[in-house]
């Protein structure tokens, strides 16, 4: 039978969420994925709570099982697990290895789009934009992204420990709901983006009996920049392809382009001399 339990401080929490930042794709394996990490994390609680040897490493063994979420939201996972071990002790290993099965696959894919594909997509957009331009804000801008999300995931530990359980169905609604208003925001953003970062036009110019038509002029009547949505939505839709990946869609981009250039189809569009 276990020990009277010690008190989780702060300083604990703060170690092993900095732990498992730091840790948490350690031997990352396609058998147990992340459980090297969450373990590595987690490790001195376990230390803490368990005193006797079999009961230290049977937990050991639970939380090396698999376990596969998104990284930032591992930090929330982990300190409503920690949370529970402390109140319930070795009764909670069967509920702290379904709780981990419970919750990393409905956080994966909230954390995946909030963390891995809008945020880099609205800071990474307005950093890059603002980098071409020379503006060394760009680069600022970039790292105080990072920095912040560095620190907010480190707070997310401590939040779960104290909120427990509840937090999830709490904000269960409310993370969806935040989900979409980012989605929506992000492509808002890119939607912005498109004329300033893609710089390609046309130079085809049609003349019959010394009429002459610029095949931009009329384009960017019908909608301005044009072109660069249409290859955009292209580039998306080849993305979306399973016999494509990223690699291949920009070598793909980049032959379609140098082709269309040579035959004079398309080009960089030029500036108004003031």
């Amino acid at each position: 039978m276990s020990k009277k339990k010690e008190v989780i401080t702060k300083k604990d929490l703060n170690k092993i969420s900095w732990r498992y930042i730091l840790g948490s794709q350690l031997n990352w394996n396609y058998e147990r994925m992340m459980s090297s990490g969450y373990l590595y994390g987690i490790m001195p609680i376990l230390k803490k709570l368990y005193k006797d040897d079999k009961e230290l490493k049977d937990m050991a063994k639970t939380h090396n099982q698999f376990f596969n979420t998104n990284a930032i939201f591992g930090n929330l996972i982990m300190g409503i697990d920690v949370a529970i071990e402390e109140k319930e002790g070795y009764k909670a290993k069967e509920t702290v290895a379904a709780l981990k099965t419970a919750l990393m696959g409905s956080l994966a894919g909230v954390g995946d789009s909030l963390f891995h594909v809008i945020w880099g997509t609205i800071f990474g957009s307005v950093a890059g934009t603002l980098a071409q331009q020379g503006s060394t804000v760009g680069c600022l801008l970039w790292i105080a992204a990072n920095v912040a999300l560095l620190f907010g995931r480190a707070a997310l530990l401590p939040l779960g420990y104290k909120q427990g359980v509840k937090l999830v169905t709490t904000l269960k609604d409310k993370l969806s709901a935040f989900t979409n208003a980012a989605t929506v925001l992000g492509v808002t953003v890119i939607g912005a983006l498109i004329p300033t970062v893609i710089k390609v036009a046309t130079p085809l110019v049609y003349t019959n009996n010394g009429v002459k038509l610029e095949m931009q002029a009329t384009l960017d009547g019908i909608l301005p920049a044009l072109i660069p949505v249409l290859l955009t939505l292209l580039t998306y839709w080849m993305l979306g392809q399973k016999k494509l990946n990223s690699t291949r869609v920009i070598w793909l981009v980049l032959i379609f382009t140098i082709i269309l250039s040579t035959f004079g189809i398309l080009g960089i569009p030029v500036s108004p001399v003031k």
